[in-house]
């Protein structure tokens, strides 16, 4: 009676510990586990490139792993190639977006952690591209590898790096499509390969995720013990705004929600940042700036006003110049260290999901919408696996 065949896997979705037991299966030593992993961390997920491997270990290692690389179908570069805009389609499919953002000794990847979004945020370009599935860690983890052996080569695509760009990524920050803290296993997962000091080796200072204030997944994110930047979107100072704009606040309203946040500081001792999308005539006036000032000041947090880059079938508009220097100041004057972001890669399909939206509808394909946001949000925070 033949064998059952061995179960085919993506090597990024393995930890240290399943690389070493897989060693031990295929009757090799401890430290092919470490030579196996450190073509990982390369970006070399091909067998047959691994030299320092036994010939008959990367005939075994092929038959093994799984064909996850993801495809490189769009690219868009803005910024005289500072921004560089990313849609990756993995084997199944599935395409999301990473960007890559270069700055003099900085280079930050922003990364994907869902496919589609079930938070229903209406202003969200993502959103408007609904749930879709999960991502593993394996997916997760590969976005940082593209991007990192992109830097490592001196060249992407077409478009060379420019001048006193770091040669590797320095930075990761878990603000792409998706929340990350409603795919916990994938999200803590990738931040240990990240922070794996024998591995790539990134500062946990380096590495950011957001959340639009998944109360428990904070707490979780808190158990890691490692001084991550935690980002809070909270777009509304009021519930009655923030109910319309970030619909989770019925689940975790503004209350519990800093409460937690000041959990985390005190757990890490990591200073933690409120991103605000500026949007006018809905959130850009003096009491939203007011009522900010004073959650920002009693959590001791830095404030990041992003003005709304205006997508298509979202009925909000970009603030004025003249509103979006107003609330900073307000926001200033209340005692506040706030920040006015640059929008980067305006020509590049900047705002989560534009890219992903312009390559689908030129295919021809229309979008799915957010139905059932609620729903999923709710069922999501039951069982963060769950699959549409």
């Amino acid at each position: 009676m033949s064998s059952q065949p061995a179960a085919v896997v993506d090597p990024y979705a393995l930890s240290r510990d399943e690389l070493t037991a897989l060693m031990a299966e295929l009757d090799q030593p401890r430290y092919r586990a470490d030579q196996l992993h450190a073509w990982l961390v390369r970006g070399v997920d091909d067998p047959a490139e691994m030299t320092d491997l036994p010939a008959a270990l990367r005939a075994a290692l092929a038959e093994r792993f799984a064909p996850a690389r993801p495809e490189l179908v769009a690219h868009r570069v803005a910024d005289d190639g500072h921004t560089h805009k990313l849609l990756l389609r993995y084997p199944d499919g599935e395409a999301i977006e990473t960007v890559l953002m270069l700055y003099p000794k900085r280079a930050t990847v922003c990364i994907s952690t869902q496919a589609g979004c079930a938070m229903g945020c209406p202003f969200c370009a993502t959103g408007q591209a609904g749930f879709r599935r999960q991502l593993t860690a394996g997916e997760v983890v590969r976005q940082v590898v593209v991007a990192d052996a992109a830097l490592r080569s001196g060249d992407i695509g077409s478009a060379h790096l420019p001048d006193g760009a770091p040669d590797h990524i320095t930075n990761v920050v878990f603000m792409g499509m998706g929340e990350p803290l409603a795919n916990l296993p994938a999200t803590l997962a990738t931040v240990r390969w990240l922070h794996d000091p024998e591995g790539f080796n990134l500062s946990a200072r380096g590495i950011t995720v957001s959340t639009v204030g998944l109360v428990p997944g904070i707490r979780k994110l808190a158990d890691l013990g490692l001084p991550l930047t935690l980002a809070v979107s909270l777009h509304a100072a009021t519930d009655t705004l923030r109910d319309e704009l970030v619909p989770i606040n019925v689940s975790h309203p503004l209350a519990e929600l800093e409460a937690v946040v000041r959990e985390y500081r005190e757990r890490t001792n990591r200073r933690v940042s409120i991103e605000w999308c500026l949007i006018g005539d809905v959130n850009d006036d003096d009491e939203q700036a007011d009522e900010l000032a004073k959650i920002a000041r009693r959590l001791r947090a830095h404030v990041n006003v992003i003005p709304m880059n205006p997508t298509p079938g979202v009925r909000w508009k970009e603030p004025s110049k003249r509103r979006t220097r107003a609330f900073v100041e307000r926001v200033q004057r209340g005692g506040v260290e706030i920040t006015l972001r640059d929008t980067r890669g305006r020509d590049a399909d900047a705002a989560c999901g534009q890219l992903l939206a312009s390559y689908t509808l030129g295919a021809g394909t229309r979008l799915p919408a957010a139905i059932g946001a609620a729903e999923r949000v709710e069922l999501l925070q039951v069982d963060p696996g769950v699959q549409r």
